[in-house]
């Protein structure tokens, strides 16, 4: 492995969830080479503080959404309301949305309706879309197809799904990200995956406060810790960290703008 990379971006982290002061995490991953963060939402209420993290750190860009399992509680977007809140100078895509039938039960139709909502979104406002996925590939893969979600593009954030998935979803212009999840003793499946991502389609991120990789395993993630994800990527798929880690970045930035 060679020289440490110069330049790393956590493509997905949820700031104001980590325990700690905000500050001092966004420090903390500056020294560990991390330029910049993603700082994504996940539901309308919690909107005002994720933009406020961006708003306050110029190496932090944030999304507008409702997470696929926020329940009834929470306000429900609309389209309207979603491309409204996408102009806000800090926002840079749309999401956390997705399908997740792993978490949620029983008739899932609102679950699906939600998403379209936020597709149909994120192509009005010019905004490419942050995805979760779990359990549930077929089903968002063919909604992708429907609603011309190619036209926005996106990620397909915290990857854990197959090859045939992440093809389809490449297919449709979508980059796949990849977590500490990798790192992992029972994920094998996943770095197969990982290991066929063109580098061209690759992302790292953290998805902190959750799935610290090896060797913080245990821990609460934060976004330093994108630097051993990247540095297991980079020795899996046997290219040099920096390689990797410039990649990433400039994949990042086609991909999201940020200022």
């Amino acid at each position: 492995m060679t020289d440490a990379p110069t330049e790393l971006i956590d493509s997905h982290c949820h700031l104001p969830l980590i325990e700690g002061d905000t500050g001092a995490v966004i420090e903390r991953a500056r020294a560990a080479g991390v330029s910049h963060m993603l700082c994504v939402c996940v539901d309308l209420e919690s909107f005002a503080g994720v933009t406020e993290v961006a708003a306050q750190h110029a190496c932090v860009s944030a999304t507008v959404g409702v997470h696929p399992n926020t329940d009834g509680s929470n306000r429900e977007p609309t389209v309207a309301e979603l491309v409204a809140l996408a102009a806000t100078p800090e926002i840079v895509a749309i999401g956390e949305t997705g399908l997740d039938y792993f978490r949620s039960e029983g008739d899932l139709t609102w679950q699906r309706t939600r998403f379209r909502t936020h597709i149909r979104a994120a192509r009005e406002a010019g905004r490419p879309l942050v995805i979760h996925c779990r359990d549930a590939a077929a089903d968002l893969i063919t909604i992708l197809r429907e609603e011309r979600a190619v036209d926005a593009g996106g990620v397909m954030h915290c990857f854990v799904e197959d090859w045939d998935t992440a093809q389809a979803a490449m297919e449709l212009g979508f980059y796949i990200s990849i977590s500490g999840i990798v790192t992992f003793r029972n994920a094998a499946a996943l770095r197969d995956v990982a290991a066929r991502v063109p580098l061209e389609r690759l992302l790292v991120e953290t998805d902190a406060p959750w799935l610290a990789p090896v060797p913080q395993r245990g821990k609460q993630n934060e976004p330093a810790f994108v630097s051993h994800t990247a540095a297991f990527l980079a020795e899996l798929r046997g290219e040099a960290l920096a390689d990797l880690a410039r990649a990433t970045t400039d994949n990042y930035r086609r991909l999201f703008h940020p200022a």
